[in-house]
This record gives structure tokens, C-alpha cells and sequence, in this order.
């Protein structure tokens, strides 16, 4: 609790003051109980409106010490809750007045019940753009636990107390003050806020009018709004003061400089008022409530803050929301619109702004509404931008942005009234942008020389929002913060081309600097400069004004025929001069790029853009490469879902882009030869309270125990990673430890390999450890780690415990029985493990037989992998009765070991009464005839299994014949693998007759028989009316020209069938050509490897 917050009264005392105090004195305002019927029914007496302010002051000051003291003098306010007070009522009916009917156009309002509780500002949230923000993060935002509207200033627990200062921090057009308009007035209508008696609502706006205030006044001009001849409100258990906009303060905060002040009655400056009341020397047992930007709410000290919050930007199914509202009844019109959003991945990145998505969906709904002439048609989609807002002005300027029922003007009369608003308008939006300054009144207007009557056009209307405050003078702003710059860039332009000095300085006084280009370098410096990258989006749209396309588009009304040309190719140069050697890279360095795009100077991006596609990165290692990637992993399609950097990255170049990496999802690294030392880096981005990365893969690099340990120490803080591949590096016990160590307290990794490292059993018992106490591990793959017995009995152990874990991966070790023999005993147990990978693990009949008994009673496991150990006939009468009792095994591998006829005739008896699997692989196991005719019977009964695999095991014709009669009645069956299988003419035609009548069958793999000429035909035939198949392996099978031909002339009749191989058959060179243009007709959907 903060030293400087009142101590609460007893409840003795507040009960012996029931005839005169109202129900508002505190327990500190926060565990205020309801007063009885009783109490409330006390009388009081008139006091004067004068007296009533002082009194209210007073009681938010927590002057409680002043009212005992001189209980006569109290006000005697009335007990009742605000629902039933009239006075209180009175001020609920003027703020819903005030506040309107509803949520703004384009914000559902389910998005405003719900906001993200966070802890602290980021670094990109202190430091950059608002724009940028969104397109770092790529408008993912962090993970953070979500709070309602109705929890909002209540407390998280059963032990802590309700916050006092709560911030709800959001970019510019995120709906900040949407969200506290639809807060007041759900609290007026009694919905939330039912702990508060009294909310009161101000914005910055309404402060800024006012040079000093005291405490006292500014209670009383939120007042003055109740149509009352003073205030008669009744003193509350609670109060609520709303701070709505911190970015619009005319004033910076400083904490530090600000002296204390207690006294409610002195007037001293605004933000010294408002630096108090935070700190709480003012109102201190008042909850406040702060609305800002995220990088103006870094002026208050995090120490003060009990509770941040973060309002989060449109959804993809929020955005179509939106645009719905905008067109409510022309689904053409808001699907062409909502194509255009989606297929413009920067452009959708945006549209999470709900502001900026409303303008997109009206600029882009005019431009499909109306009939473009021949010459705009070409301009259609807007591809930047500043084409996007050049567009916006263009509507404006017709009169299509206006309300209903106005007139539109002329477009000539608007053009000279564009050109005036660029001369004085936009000096204001840069002057204001310099300053930080977003809010105007009428003296900003005449300082600058705008004239008010302007502002009455229509154009202006689109541009500016004229908004009353309490003080009875009037706001302007525009409707967006990006609209301000776009004006700013346009005065820019122009007046760079006449003007002699710097246009930055305010004074207007500086060397002289002549030509449009000299004025261009200097808001690029300027721009680059900027720490907080303010200027950023500014630069964009002074970039995007020497582009042909907006000249074209703004000719005649703010920009002249072709004068561009003669600035463009400069400009690019100009900018490409700030992308600085050997510096990491930078957001300015990415804005760079954003304005080269502006520019339509794409050269160097679509190169990079080339070289990913074709992994070919290793040799672009500029600055204006590196920078280009940046851009490019934050804005392209083709690393939107995974940032796939391997074999291309060195050391050097990673440390520049390490900036960047911060906010990529998924990033794969592998093959990079990193060494220990650049783990040190990527631990570093992973420790940052910035990182958003969910997946990193560094699998075949040169990892050993020190970089497992550097990247073990950042999985301590990190909350973003939930999966890590660090397969095929040197990672020892002493690396897996440090892993294990941190997997004690990560709680959000749910994936971890450590396939083809040398952890040995030392390392896998750490990991065990960690699994005993870890809860949110689901994958874990500890393949070819020289893990032996002692180890899977670590492994064990902790899966007895461990009820998070779903797949263990333990193949290519060496735990023979014994291993396996542990690991049963644990699934006896577990009841969480869903697949288990035991490959090439040394385990015979004995330790089989104990994995089955374990499945006699599992109910969990979903698949187990035992290819290439040594089971035996004896082994498959354990699986089969195993089979016989289970309902829950899907996929079950036994590829590779010594089955036998006897021992997989065993397995298809059991597989013919299983109800479960559905995956049945028994390569290589020395099955002929004999297992196959029992397969086939197994699949006339069984209605589960749809993949079958029998390839290289020499069952012949008879086996194959077998399987196909089966075919003939089976309907689940979708894949079968016959490899190698010694098939051939006789199997052949079986098969044909069976595709002729099955309809379910997928998947036919041939491939490696000897069904000839005579087969081929069979299965030709098969084909003319087969309509399920899909792939069709008949590579290296002896068809021949005559074989293949016959083939793809089936295709003519087949519509199902998507790929083919016909490879290995002694077709020719011409052969293939013919073959391969008759599928081509035949079946054009069809692909064929010849």
C-alpha cells in the first residue's frame, strides 16, 4: 500500500457519525460496507451548494481527522446507494447524455468487456511509433491473463485490496476512450462499478483548458454538468476519477520536480494537480483511473501503479465484424473489401487498429462503390500507405466522407480549399507533431493562423474532431494520430520547396538550407534521430508523396503533374544513405525501408525477398540487406507463420538482427554452425520482457554444455517460448541439467528435443527430475542420447509423478529390457502419455511382454513405436492378446523385427476383434502368404483400420490376391503399402478387380513388384471407374511403353486420382514426353513423375 494513502477509520467511529456522516466515510473508501435501512433513513439538513463542494472535497482529500473534529459542521448527506439518490441519479442521466448511446461504429462491444492485465511497459512500447508496435509484434499481442469489465478495479485475490492507480494503456485509435465511455455508461445504468458510489469522468482535454486548479475546482467543474444550481450529490462509500487521455496533457509529468501538495483549496498548475493526486497527496483514498498511450504512461513511475492494463486491437474475425458494421447490407461490396484486407498482409497487420480499420473500410468501400475513371483504374488497390490516405483525401474532397444530407462541394472549390488547409492546417499537424501536441483550441488556431471558418468545410470535417469540453471552450483534434501526420508531411512538401531555412526549427531561423532535397535529408535525419521514433510515420507519408502513383492522385488538388520525378530517385539515395554499417538493426532502420516501399523503391526488398525463397541468403550481408530482412521478417507473407534462417546466418549478421528476432513466432536456425557464444545472444533476446518468440529450432548447429546452459537461464524469465529443437548438437549431462534446472520453474514450455546429443543417463535422470515437479511438458524427445537401462528407470520414476507429458521419444538408445520392463511399470501408472517412441532399443520378447501388460489396463496411450528391436513369434502372442484387451491404441509400429508368419498370422486374429487402431505398419518382418491370407480375413471384420503397411515382405500373388478379396468388402481401409512385396501378375489383377468395386481406398503403393504389361491393364481398367483413389505408386514394376500407355489413357475416365509414379520402367525419353501430355489431357489435376 502506498505510505502516502489515509489510514482507515475504525468502525466505531464511523457508526458513532451515522446521524450526521453519510454512508461514504471511509474504511479507506475500499471495504466500506452497505449501511442498514435504518441508517439511511436519516434526515438531513440543507446546507449550501458552496458548502457541499467544500465537504465533497474534503471527504476525497481524506480530511476525515477535520470532520470529527468539528461534527457540526458536517454535511449530512443521505445513506442510499446511487440507484436509488436522486441526486446521484440526476448525474447518472447527464453522464449517459453525455456519453452517448453506445459503442462507436466498428467496435464490438464484446472487445471492450475484456481487457489484458500486464506487468510494466515494454521497451518497444516506451521507445517507438505506434505503428510500429503493431508491425513488430505483427498485432499478436503478449500473453497476459484477461480481466473483465465488471473485475476491473476489484481486487485479483481473496488477500490483496483493490488498486488505486489502474492504467489501460492502448495505441492511438485502439478505443481508449471508447472503453471509458462504455465503462460510465455501463456504471450509470448499474451494470459494473457496483463498488463505486460515484464515478467521475474528465478528460485531458477539459484540463487543458485550464492554466492553475485546485482540487476543489476541479471536483466542482466535473459538477457542473448535473443541471443543478450547485452540487447536491450524496458523499460516497467509493470513488472513481476518470483521467481519460495522458497523451493529450499539454504538459509533460515530472514526479520528481513536483512539490507536494495537500491542501485541496490551493490552485497550482495542472499536471503538478495531477502528479499529486497519482502520488496521493490529493484524494488519496480516491481510485483513479488513467487512460494513455503506452509511451506517455511511461512518465509515471511504475511504483505507483497498482494495476496496468492493456486494451487489445481487432481480431481477424473483429476486423470482418467492423466492416460488416460499415456495409451492413451489401455483402457484395464487404467481401470485395475484406479480400482486399486479407490479401495485404501489412494493410490486415493495421487493420487491428479499430480506427485506422475504419478508415481502410471506408476508403476501400468508396473506391469499390464508385466507377474509377480509366486512368485511376490503375491505381486500384491502394498498395501503400500513403496511397491508402491519398485515396481518403480524395473522398473527403468529394463530399463522400460527409454526413448524409449535406451538400457536396465542387471538386474546384475543394482543391483551393485543400491547398489554403495545406498552408495553415498543416502547419498546425506539424508544429503540433514537433511538439507533441494532439489536441488544439481556438488560441492554437489563431496562432497559427487558421481560419475557423474553415474548419467548417467538409474536407475539414473528415479531418478534424471538434469536441466541447466542461469549460465551455471547444477541442479540435484529428480523427486519428496518422491523419495529422499525413497533413504534416503534405505542408512539408510544399512549403520545403520554397522555403530557405530549417522548417523544424521554430523560430524559423537557421543556416541556410535551399532545395527540396536539402529539406527532404533533414526530416530524414530527423526522423532517424528520434529516439522515439515519433516522426517515423511522418517520414512515411513524405516518402510516399514523390510516389507516382499518389502524384497522380493528389494532381491538381495538393500536388503538381510530375513534379516527383525529378526529387524520387534522389530521395531513395537519401535514404538508403542512414542505413548505417556494423550497428545492429534498428526500428528507424526498418522505417527506412517503409519509406523506400513508400517510395515505390522496392529494388532492395524484393532482392532479399528472392534470395529467402531460394535460401540464398548467405551472401547478402550489407546494412541495406540486413535491414531489408528486418523488414521483411516483420511484413512478409513468407515469414508470417515461420522465419526460416537456416544455412544462411553468421554470427555477425544474427547479432544485427537480434532487435528484430525479438517478435518473430516461430524461428528456425538451424544449420548455421552457431557455436556457444551466439546462445549468449539468442539468450539474451529470449530473457527480454519484450520477446514474443513461441518456437526456436537450432538443431544442427555446434550447441554444446555452455550454450545449453545460456539458453537454460533464459527459459528461468521467459514466458513467451513453448517449443525448443536443439537437435544434433554436443549437449552433455552438464547442458541437460541446466535445461532440467529451468524446467522447474519455466511454466510455459510445452516441447523440448534433445534428439542426437550425448546427455547419457546422468542427463535423462536430471530430466526426470524436472518431470516430476514440471506440469506443463507435453513433448519431450530424448532420441539417440546414449541413454541406457538406468536412465529409462530414472524416466520411469518421474512418469509415475507426471501427468503432463504426452510423448516421450526414447528411440535410439540402448534400454533393452530392463528399460522397458521400468517403463511398463510406469504406464501401469500414468494416465496422461499418448504416444511412446521405444525404436531401436535393444528390446526383445521379454520386454515386449511387459510393455503389453501395461497395456492390458492403460487407457492413455494412442501409439507405440517398437520398429527395430528384436520381437519375435513368442513377443507377437503378448501384442496380440495385449491387442485383444485394449481400446485405445491408434497407430502401432512394428516395422523391422523377426515376426515371422506365426507371429503376425497372431497379430491379425487380434487385429480382426480390435475396435481401436487405425495404423498397422509390419514392414520387414518375414510375413509371406500364410499372415497375409489371415490379414485379409482380419480386414473383412475390422471397421477401424485405414492404414495397412505389408511392404517388403514377399507374400506373392496369393497374399496380394488375399488382401484384395478383402478390399471388396472393407470401407475403412484408405492406405496400403505393398512395396517390394513379390507381386505380380496374378496380384495384379486381384488388386484391379478389388478398385473396381472398393470406394475408399486412397492411397496404392506398388511400387518394386513385377505386374508387366498384363497388370498395368488390370489396373487401367480399375481406374475408368475407381473414383477414391488419390496416389498411385507403380514405379519399377516391368510396364514398359506399351504398360504406361495404357495407364494414362485410363486417366480419361478417372477424376480422383491426383498423382502418379511411373517411374523406373524402361518408358524412354519419348516415351515419357507422350505419356506425360496424354495425362495431361486426360487428367489435368493429375501430377505424374516419369
Amino acid at each position: 500500500v502506498h505510505p502516502c494513502r489515509a489510514m482507515p477509520w475504525s468502525r466505531p467511529q464511523v457508526l458513532a457519525l451515522s446521524s450526521q456522516l453519510p454512508a461514504a466515510i471511509p474504511d479507506s473508501m475500499r471495504r466500506q460496507e452497505v449501511q442498514t435501512g435504518r441508517e439511511t433513513s436519516l434526515a438531513h439538513s440543507a446546507v449550501s451548494p458552496a458548502e457541499q463542494v467544500k465537504g465533497l472535497a474534503d471527504l476525497l482529500a481524506g480530511n476525515g481527522g477535520q470532520m470529527l473534529q468539528a461534527p457540526n459542521k458536517m454535511l449530512d448527506f443521505p445513506l442510499e446507494s446511487h440507484s436509488n439518490d436522486s441526486r446521484i441519479q440526476r448525474h447518472c442521466e447527464a453522464l449517459l447524455s453525455r456519453m452517448g448511446n453506445g459503442p462507436e461504429l466498428g467496435s464490438p462491444s464484446h472487445r471492450l468487456d475484456s481487457l489484458l492485465l500486464v506487468e510494466g511497459l515494454t521497451d518497444l512500447q516506451l521507445r517507438e511509433h505506434d505503428f510500429t508496435q503493431v508491425e513488430a509484434t505483427r498485432g499478436v499481442w503478449r500473453p497476459a491473463r484477461a480481466i473483465t469489465l465488471d473485475r476491473l478495479f476489484l481486487p485479483l485475490s481473496r488477500v490483496s485490496i483493490p488498486p488505486r492507480i489502474s492504467i489501460t494503456i492502448g495505441v492511438a485509435g485502439m478505443g481508449k476512450t471508447t472503453l471509458v465511455r462504455h465503462f460510465v455508461r455501463l456504471w450509470a445504468q448499474g451494470q459494473v462499478g457496483k463498488e463505486f458510489s460515484l464515478v467521475l469522468p474528465l478528460t485531458f482535454r477539459d484540463l487543458n483548458t485550464y492554466e492553475k486548479l485546485s482540487a476543489d475546482k476541479l471536483v466542482h467543474s466535473i459538477f457542473t454538468n448535473t443541471g443543478e444550481a450547485g452540487l447536491m450529490v450524496a458523499a460516497p462509500a467509493r470513488v472513481l476519477l476518470v483521467l481519460d487521455g495522458l497523451d493529450e496533457c499539454k504538459t509533460p509529468l515530472e514526479f520528481s520536480n513536483t512539490m507536494a501538495c495537500t491542501d485541496p483549496k490551493k490552485e497550482i498548475q495542472v499536471d503538478h494537480l495531477i502528479t499529486n493526486i497519482i502520488q496521493g497527496n490529493l484524494f488519496p483514498e480516491v481510485s483513479v483511473w488513467i487512460t494513455s498511450r503506452p509511451s506517455a504512461a511511461g512518465q509515471i513511475p511504475g511504483g505507483l501503479v497498482d494495476r496496468m492494463t492493456e486494451i487489445r486491437g481487432f481480431t481477424e474475425e473483429e476486423i470482418k465484424v467492423c466492416l460488416e458494421q460499415i456495409f451492413p447490407e451489401d455483402q457484395n461490396l464487404l467481401g470485395q473489401v475484406l479480400s482486399q484486407v486479407q490479401a495485404d498482409r501489412p494493410l490486415y497487420l493495421m487493420c487491428t487498429i479499430p480506427a485506422f480499420c475504419r478508415l481502410t473500410g471506408l476508403v476501400l468501400g468508396h473506391l469499390c462503390h464508385i466507377r474509377l475513371a480509366a486512368q485511376d483504374k490503375e491505381l486500384w488497390p491502394p498498395r501503400t500507405l500513403c496511397e491508402l490516405y491519398s485515396w481518403y483525401f480524395r473522398m473527403a474532397l468529394s463530399g463522400e466522407g460527409q454526413e448524409k444530407g449535406l451538400p457536396s462541394p465542387r471538386i474546384e472549390q475543394g482543391a483551393h480549399g485543400a491547398r489554403k488547409m495545406v498552408g495553415t492546417l498543416g502547419r498546425l499537424a506539424f508544429h503540433g507533431l514537433i511538439k507533441k501536441k494532439y489536441v488544439f483550441y481556438e488560441q492554437d488556431m489563431k496562432a497559427f493562423g487558421v481560419d475557423l471558418a474553415l474548419l467548417q468545410c467538409t474536407l475539414c470535417s473528415c479531418l478534424l474532431q471538434r469536441e466541447e469540453t466542461l469549460a465551455s471552450s471547444v477541442a479540435y483534434c484529428f480523427t486519428h494520430l496518422s491523419l495529422q501526420e499525413f497533413v504534416a508531411a503534405t505542408y512539408y512538401y510544399s512549403a520545403s520547396k520554397r522555403a530557405i531555412f530549417d522548417l523544424f526549427t521554430e523560430s524559423g531561423m537557421s543556416w541556410p538550407r535551399l532545395g527540396f532535397l536539402t529539406h527532404f535529408r533533414c526530416a530524414a535525419q530527423r526522423a532517424t534521430q528520434a529516439e522515439d521514433g515519433r516522426l517515423d510515420v511522418f517520414l512515411r507519408f513524405l516518402s510516399g508523396l514523390l510516389s507516382p502513383r499518389v502524384n497522380t492522385l493528389l494532381t491538381g488538388s495538393l500536388l503538381v503533374q510530375g513534379e516527383h520525378q525529378g526529387y524520387r530517385a534522389q530521395a531513395a539515395e537519401v535514404l538508403q544513405g542512414f542505413l548505417h554499417p556494423d550497428t545492429a538493426v534498428s526500428a528507424r532502420a526498418i522505417n527506412v525501408l517503409h519509406c523506400l516501399h513508400e517510395l515505390q523503391h522496392t529494388d532492395l526488398a524484393c532482392s532479399v525477398e528472392e534470395a529467402m525463397q531460394s535460401r540464398a541468403l548467405a551472401g547478402l550481408t550489407s546494412p541495406s540487406h540486413r535491414a531489408a530482412l528486418a523488414y521483411l521478417l516483420q511484413l512478409s507473407d513468407i515469414c508470417s507463420r515461420e522465419a526460416n534462417l537456416s544455412l544462411c546466418l553468421s554470427q555477425s549478421v544474427l547479432w544485427s538482427l537480434l532487435p528484430q528476432l525479438l517478435y518473430c513466432q516461430s524461428l528456425r536456425l538451424d544449420n548455421n554452425q552457431f557455436q556457444d557464444p551466439v546462445m549468449e545472444l539468442l539468450g539474451s533476446v529470449l530473457s527480454g520482457k519484450d520477446c514474443r518468440i513461441r518456437k526456436i529450432s537450432l538443431a544442427e548447429n555446434h550447441i554444446s554444455n555452455k550454450g545449453a546452459k545460456a539458453l537454460a537461464r533464459s527459459l528461468l524469465v521467459n514466458r513467451s517460448l513453448i517449443m525448443l529443437d536443439l537437435r544434433s548438437n554436443t549437449i552433455g549431462p552438464q547442458g541437460a541439467k541446466a535445461l532440467a534446472d529451468a524446467l522447474k520453474i519455466n511454466r510455459t514450455l510445452t516441447s523440448l528435443s534433445l534428439q542426437s546429443n550425448i546427455i547419457k543417463d546422468d542427463g535423462a535422470k536430471c530430466m526426470a527430475e524436472a518431470l516430476a515437479s514440471n506440469q506443463t511438458l507435453s513433448m519431450l524427445h530424448l532420441q539417440k542420447n546414449l541413454i541406457g537401462p538406468m536412465g529409462a528407470q530414472w524416466m520411469a520414476d518421474a512418469l509415475k509423478q507426471n501427468r503432463s507429458l504426452k510423448e516421450l521419444m526414447f528411440s535410439s538408445n540402448t534400454i533393452g529390457d530392463g528399460g522397458a520392463k521400468a517403463l511398463a511399470e510406469a504406464m501401469k501408472v500414468n494416465q496422461g502419455m499418448e504416444s511412446l517412441d521405444l525404436q531401436s532399443n535393444s528390446i526383445s520378447d521379454m520386454g515386449v511382454a511387459a510393455l503389453m501388460g501395461a497395456l492390458c489396463t492403460n487407457q492413455t496411450l494412442l501409439s507405440l513405436n517398437l520398429r527395430e528391436n528384436s520381437i519375435s513369434p513368442e513377443g507377437a502372442q503378448a501384442l496380440a492378446h495385449a491387442l485383444y484387451k485394449n481400446n485405445t491404441l491408434k497407430h502401432l509400429d512394428l516395422t523391422a523385427n523377426l515376426l515371422h508368419d506365426q507371429g503376425a498370422q497372431a497379430i491379425a486374429v487380434a487385429v480382426g476383434k480390435n475396435c481401436a487402431l487405425t495404423y498397422l505398419h509390419l514392414q520387414w518382418n518375414f510375413i509371406q502368404a500364410g499372415a497375409a491370407r489371415a490379414l485379409g480375413q482380419a480386414l473383412q471384420l475390422n471397421r477401424t483400420l485405414t492404414t495397412l503397411d505389408l511392404q517388403e515382405n514377399a507374400i506373392g500373388d496369393e497374399g496380394a490376391s488375399a488382401v484384395a478379396s478383402a478390399l471388396k468388402v472393407n470401407t475403412t481401409l484408405t492406405a496400403l503399402y505393398l512395396q517390394v512385396a513379390s507381386i505380380g501378375i496374378q496380384g495384379a489383377l486381384a488388386l484391379g478387380e478389388a478398385l473396381a468395386v472398393n470406394r475408399t481406398l486412397e492411397i496404392l503403393d506398388l511400387r518394386g513388384n513385377a505386374i508387366g504389361v498384363a497388370g498395368a491393364k488390370a489396373l487401367a481398367n480399375a481406374l475408368k471407374v475407381n473414383s477414391s483413389l488419390q496416389r498411385l505408386n507403380l514405379q519399377e514394376n516391368s510396364l514398359g511403353m506399351e504398360g504406361a500407355i495404357c495407364v494414362a489413357t485410363a486417366l480419361s475416365g478417372n477424376h480422383g486420382l491426383q498423382h502418379i509414379n511411373l517411374q523406373g520402367n524402361l518408358i524412354g525419353e519419348s516415351g515419357a514426353r507422350m505419356i506425360s501430355e496424354a495425362i495431361k489431357t486426360h487428367a489435368p489435376t493429375c501430377t505424374v513423375e516419369m
